[in-house]
């Protein structure tokens, strides 16, 4: 885990989308996808419910936060 990945983390529930988080970091949606999936392996948990384009935040995802 570093400072850049946990900036992605909170940068995509500010923006409650992945697409919109990535124009404001300037990196591609893929990247923020990618680092946010490597996050909750190493945390061994999930953060985020991805539910169509709605993205809900978990218990564990806002413990974190």
């Amino acid at each position: 885990m570093d400072i850049r990945t946990l900036r992605y983390f909170v940068e995509v529930v500010r923006q409650q989308s992945f697409t919109r988080a990535a124009e404001k970091l300037f990196v591609t949606q893929p990247t923020i996808s990618k680092m946010l999936k490597n996050l909750e392996d190493e945390l061994n948990c999930t953060l985020l419910i991805r539910d169509g384009r709605k993205l809900l935040l978990t218990d564990t995802g806002a413990r974190r936060l």
